[in-house]
């Protein structure tokens, strides 16, 4: 925190004296930047390891552990050693090392990610199998005439009883069907370990996420079909939004103009917040006592309605700025790429909303923020551990131990993680007391609320109450939740320097004269990325 007579004059102040700070400490060599491509060695290492078929090779199967023990140290020293200049990058070096010791536990001790998991890819059609088979018959009859030329139809279907074998995904037009880890060709196992490294939530996989809502009745239909199970029974609108108000699409335009309306809208929001941020010195390092410019001057003798606006503003930047960040996905895949370059991986259906309904956070209060409404990226590999332990122990996961051990493990973990983004930022930061602290303390907001609900069953208050009754109730336990809790995390963001980061390369409302100091139309002058050349070959490449 500055010295009373070192207040920054504005958030550039504070940029300068972390980037001196950043500068500092990689000269002293206490540091090393993090640079690509050296910062990604340790998911290489796995990729390199997953694209070996271990499955009928015990001693290679053995070797998953090895895989997973180098990502795990090479993570944890990435984590100790390696620091980013941009505020974002800075946090992400630490949440990310982190979720890669998470995941890859979770596709190489706790499951055996090449016998366990299966995804949903199209079949070779017999036109496929056909043009496949001419096309091999050409080539070959420019060298010598083959005496096999034809195959007859019962050769044809036994090969397209199989996802692929000969047709990369793209270009591959049959039904859909389970697809587990293929013998090849390498395109097809590259495209499937890549698959599995980068999906989070399981959609097209046979490991979805509870909140997720089903794939269309035709997908259903087509796998049943090629897996001899019973056709689905759903109803068509039912499986478009989930238990949890996640919602899929049906077709690209839908998905297309809903993610475009996120994107722009998005933009737009963070323009207005990025603009408050800049009159509040709380958001530049952490500064609680600073005044926040925005509000009223009589405004600033109630603390409640500060930390409130303030609360506000933290919820409202990282929901908006991760919100647009997912929707970019579905626009480059299906809008850009699009089936055509990766097969069923480019179709709508495979990439449904990112947040739940609110409806979860006032019928269920806290437990339905977390389980339902908030994004959801993070849930299989919180829930892995827990499954595996549970089932160590014989504990049935529906029972109230079994609940009470899924929620700690996911909060705990979340906690790790979140703090080990916390330890990377640059600003003088708390990763134990801040936000590992604040997502612990979710366990017992959420057991202390279950217990305050079942009181009220047991003795006849939650039957005698009207809906909007309980409803509201949830809503003011939330929010009074989160008052006290919340400054934990929000605060130590601030801390970091995280609010420092600018997600916009140009500001309208800024380039009108409402920003602070400095601030103008323009908002990415350098910095962002750049070609470091280090004392050595490891140390050397792009910068954040």
């Amino acid at each position: 925190m500055f010295a009373k007579e070192a207040l920054p004059v504005s958030h550039y102040d504070v940029t300068a004296r972390l980037n001196g700070q950043y500068d500092s400490l990689l000269a002293s060599g206490q540091y090393y930047p993090f640079t690509y491509p050296f910062g990604t060695l340790g998911a290489t290492v796995v990729i390199i390891y997953l694209l070996l078929d271990h499955r009928s090779r015990p001693w290679l199967r053995k070797a998953r552990y090895a895989a997973w023990s180098f990502i795990t140290v090479f993570a944890l020293w990435s984590i100790k050693s390696f620091r980013a200049r941009n505020p974002a990058a800075a946090f992400g070096v630490g949440l990310i090392s982190a979720w890669s010791i998470l995941w890859c536990s979770m596709m190489l001790v706790i499951k055996d990610v090449q016998l366990d998991f299966s995804r949903v890819e199209r079949k070779e059609s017999r036109l496929d199998l056909v043009s496949a088979s001419t096309s091999s018959q050409t080539a070959e009859s420019n060298g010598h005439a083959s005496g096999n030329a034809h195959q007859d139809g019962s050769t044809l279907h036994a090969r397209s009883s199989k996802v692929g074998t000969t047709q990369a995904p793209a270009q591959r037009t049959g039904t859909l069907a389970w697809q587990a880890y293929p013998a090849g060709p390498f395109v097809e196992r590259l495209d499937w370990v890549a698959d599995i490294f980068s999906n989070f939530r399981g959609m097209g996989w046979n490991w979805r996420i509870s909140g997720l809502p089903s794939p269309p009745l035709w997908v259903q239909a087509q796998i049943s079909g090629n897996s001899g199970t019973p056709p689905p029974e759903e109803d068509e609108k039912k499986t478009q939004i989930s238990r949890t108000g996640v919602r899929r699409y049906h077709d690209n335009s839908s998905l297309l103009k809903a993610n475009l309306w996120l994107v722009c809208r998005d933009v737009i929001i963070l323009d207005v917040l990025k603009t408050l941020i800049s009159h509040d010195a709380y958001f530049w390092d952490g500064n609680v006592s600073a005044w926040p410019n925005y509000l009223p001057a009589y405004l600033h003798a109630f603390p409640v309605i500060v930390r409130s606006a303030r609360l506000l503003i933290s919820l409202s930047a990282v929901y908006i700025a991760l919100q647009a960040i997912f929707a970019l996905g579905p626009l480059f895949f299906v809008g850009m790429i699009g089936p055509r370059y990766i097969g069923a991986r480019g179709e709508a259906w495979m990439y449904p909303d990112s947040f739940g309904s609110f409806d979860n956070v006032l019928d269920k209060g806290l437990a339905g923020w977390w389980g339902g409404w908030w994004h959801q990226s993070f849930r299989y590999a919180f829930e892995a551990p827990a499954t595996k332990l549970m089932e160590l122990a014989q504990v049935k996961p529906k029972s109230p131990t079994g609940k009470f051990i899924s929620l700690t493990i996911a909060f705990v973990l979340s906690g790790a993680l979140h703090a080990c983004g916390s330890y990377t930022q640059m600003g003088h930061t708390y990763p134990l007391s801040g936000p590992f602290l604040f997502f612990i303390s979710q366990i017992g907001g959420i057991s202390a609320q279950l217990a305050i609900n079942s009181l009220l069953q047991q003795i006849g208050v939650v039957q005698r109450c009207p809906r909007w009754l309980q409803r509201t109730a949830n809503f003011i336990y939330v929010h009074v939740w989160f008052y006290y809790t919340a400054p934990l995390l929000c605060d130590d963001f601030a801390r970091g320097g995280i609010w420092l980061f600018e997600p916009l390369p140009f500001s309208p409302l800024r380039g009108l004269g409402l920003g602070g100091p400095g601030d103008g139309f323009w908002c990415w002058w350098g910095g962002i990325l750049w070609w470091h050349k280090g004392d050595r070959w490891w140390n050397t490449g792009l910068a954040l």
